[in-house]
């Protein structure tokens, strides 16, 4: 599948995320059913539930656009792929993005940053977040490539 090929024949089902992503991670498309969270430089919520089974979902993060704080890294991500999440679209920043890019997994960002995060335990999970002028809410479904972001409130084929 491709978001091009998505957005041409189910147009009226879908809408954009309009944030400027940049694609992390070696596979080429995720499709699927999301989780959510929300947090702002502080990943201890994100990595709590990327140690439980994805059973394929995406997890679609809300980090308040920041891109001074990293919230995912290359063992949280490796954490995601042991547990069966196909990947991450994040409203903010990662690190370790060249190992991150040569895993079996796709992740979407606004940018990078070396800064860790705090482990304060800020964040919640399973809650409707919005960003990108779309509202996602857990059961809902997300689309992503290289050419950018879709959400839909039902599944596609």
């Amino acid at each position: 599948m491709k978001t091009a090929d998505l957005i041409d024949d189910h147009a009226s089902h879908l809408r954009l995320v309009h944030l400027p992503f940049r694609k992390f991670g070696r596979k080429p498309f995720i499709g699927g059913r999301i989780e959510t969270v929300k947090c702002f430089e502080d990943n201890t919520t994100l990595r709590a539930l990327l140690q439980t089974p994805g059973e394929g979902r995406i997890l679609v993060v809300d980090g308040g656009a920041s891109t001074r704080i990293a919230i995912l890294g290359d063992m949280i991500a490796g954490f995601a792929i042991e547990n069966g999440w196909q990947g991450l679209i994040i409203n903010g920043a990662i690190r370790d993005s060249v190992e991150i890019d040569a895993m079996e997994i796709a992740v979407f960002a606004l940018g990078t940053s070396p800064v860790k995060s705090a482990k304060e335990g800020w964040g919640k999970s399973g809650c409707e977040i919005a960003f990108g002028g779309v509202v996602f809410e857990p059961g809902t479904y997300v689309y992503a490539d290289a050419d950018g972001v879709l959400h839909s409130a039902t599944e596609l084929g």
